[in-house]
């Protein structure tokens, strides 16, 4: 069962918003193959039908519920002076309360085969009796449901990962292997997936290539990091600098920052390139300043701020905002999905800190 909310705004006193695209997405979404949408308007004077969307005959329904139940016609609802409960900014309304009950504040759909049963010409609207006003219409998927995406798109990133250690030199590859496979959260290649759907392009393949080769470099900077901080575990396993020695560490280390560098600069986007190699950057600089703070105290905040925004936060801003350029994503929301991971990464960097610190 998967429930949520369909959220718009009417601009007319009566309208008809047509909302079967907006169910589709949510089944495709959800990912239900075969079952039924169960819609409720959740407001007294907005319906719900199912009919052709055909401008003339829109203009004819109007017709018809101004004819059934016209305006100012002398509804009792109205008579605001025999009423106890009215607000200061009450309408009146009482036509559009009357012309619901023609209408229906339920629906229920059909879905098979991943798609809305729906004739020819149908489709299926809110319709605003009493606006314009911000509506909402309440919508229910339950059935048989495909695999999740998540789940099918994490499965991707790993193989992809699997492939790209296959084919590297196994003295390399041993390394970098041992530690992907001891797990970790893997949110900096979930980023990817799930930004690099927001956008009018949506290729899952080259999302998961993307995301592993952004999972690689952040595993390159944990091996760099082990070495730096003369860390003897990762993982619940031996580092690599511990179990091969530091100059396998920096070997493998340097051999995946420059394999999943050409791996995303053979996607052939710019923006998703620039993105990343401006993360990798920060994380570089962000490096030196920690060991240069390291043993000062009392540590100021801009400091501190300063180096986990470069060590941390830099490579989740790049994972979301390479995601939606991959998608082909407006500037503006992939300006907003660099900030949003931004303060992503700063929050778990920080959250990581005081864990660390107790």
């Amino acid at each position: 069962m998967s429930a949520s909310r369909l959220e718009f705004a009417t601009t007319h006193a009566t309208e008809f918003v047509d909302i079967t695209q907006r169910i589709q997405e949510e089944v495709r979404r959800t990912g239900l193959r075969t079952g039924r949408v169960y819609l409720q308007s959740l407001h007294t004077t907005l319906g719900l039908a199912v009919n052709e969307n055909e401008p003339l005959l829109l203009r004819d329904f109007e017709g018809l519920l101004e004819r059934l139940a016209p305006a100012g016609a002398g509804y009792e609802h109205d008579d605001f002076e025999r009423r106890f409960d009215i607000t200061l900014d009450e309408p009146v309304n009482g036509h559009a309360h009357c012309r619901q009950l023609l209408l229906s504040a339920f629906a229920t759909l059909l879905v098979e085969d991943g798609r809305v049963v729906l004739g020819r010409w149908q489709s299926v609207f809110a319709v605003e009796l009493d606006g314009p006003r911000h509506r909402q219409v309440a919508i229910q998927l339950d059935g048989e449901f495909a695999r999740h995406a998540r789940e099918a798109g994490e499965s991707l990133v790993e193989l992809e990962l699997a492939r790209q250690l296959l084919v590297d030199p196994e003295p390399i590859a041993s390394p970098m292997r041992r530690l992907v496979e001891a797990g970790g959260k893997r949110l900096r290649p979930r980023l990817v997936q799930l930004t690099s759907a927001i956008g009018p392009r949506n290729d899952p393949l080259r999302a998961a290539e993307l995301a592993a080769a952004v999972e690689l470099l952040h595993n390159a900077t944990l091996i760099h990091d082990d070495y730096v901080d003369e860390s003897t575990h990762r993982r619940g396993r031996p580092t690599v600098a511990a179990a091969e020695g530091a100059e396998r560490a920096i070997a493998v280390g340097d051999y995946y920052f420059a394999k999943a560098t050409r791996l995303i600069a053979q996607m052939g986007n710019p923006g998703v390139t620039s993105a990343v190699a401006e993360a990798l950057e920060a994380i570089c600089a962000s490096q030196i300043d920690d060991v240069a703070l390291r043993g000062t105290y009392p540590g100021d905040r801009d400091s501190y701020l300063r180096v986990i925004r470069g060590k941390t936060a830099s490579l989740f801003a790049a994972a979301c905002a390479s995601g939606a350029l991959l998608s082909e994503a407006k500037g503006e929301v992939v300006a907003a999905l660099r900030r949003f991971g931004d303060l992503l990464g700063t929050a778990f960097q920080m959250a990581d800190d005081v864990i660390d610190f107790s």
